[in-house]
């Protein structure tokens, strides 16, 4: 059997090739039953070279989500206002297939998120928001306040539509329709 310790690394960065490996495991078998035994098997490495990285699957879980939604709110940098940007990163979380099967098999994993304190990317998000109220108070374009307050309050209300907008749909009420009423209530909230 071949020592997995002295291969070449591949990839840009070991690091995203590790995390690649433990969202594939969690894609295929939930959190709870990924290891970082198994993420150095499908990395292709020693078990020590992903625990020098990451102590436990918390940090490990950390990491890749970070990742993950700060891809997802970079990926929606070109969309035109403010408003519509958010509604496309609720979009694109609601369907992110990490998203998506953490919601489905370990819930649990995002309650921290929601009851007790923020996330790395919810820091980012908030710092985007907060810099684009900034930016469209000073042209008048968004209503006077504390863009801190704002930020935080446009988060909060993007919650709902990213957790429990599936709850709402049925035969009268689509996604689209939703949508649709949460781009009219952040254009609510920002209005001059």
């Amino acid at each position: 059997m071949t020592s997995l310790r002295h291969n070449p690394e591949s990839a840009a960065s070991p690091r995203d090739g590790y995390l690649d490996a433990a969202r594939a495991c969690i894609l295929d078998v939930g959190w709870r039953r990924t290891t970082l035994t198994e993420v150095a098997r499908r990395a292709g490495v020693s078990r020590m070279t992903i625990y020098r990285t990451w102590s436990d699957m918390p940090q490990l879980l950390g990491d890749l989500m970070t990742r993950e939604w700060t891809g997802i709110v970079a990926g929606t940098t070109g969309t035109e206002g403010l408003v519509e940007r958010m509604v496309a990163t609720i979009r694109a979380l609601r369907e992110n297939e990490l998203f998506v099967r953490i919601v489905e098999l370990d819930p649990e994993l995002v309650l921290p998120y929601l009851l007790s304190r923020r996330g790395r990317s919810q820091d980012l998000i908030l710092a985007i928001a907060e810099e684009a109220i900034t930016a469209l108070q000073a042209t008048g374009d968004v209503r006077a306040g504390n863009p801190t307050a704002i930020a935080r309050a446009l988060v909060l209300a993007a919650h709902g539509f990213v957790l429990s907008a599936h709850t709402m749909v049925d035969d009268g009420v689509g996604m689209r329709d939703l949508d649709g009423e949460l781009e009219l209530a952040l254009t609510r909230i920002l209005q001059p």
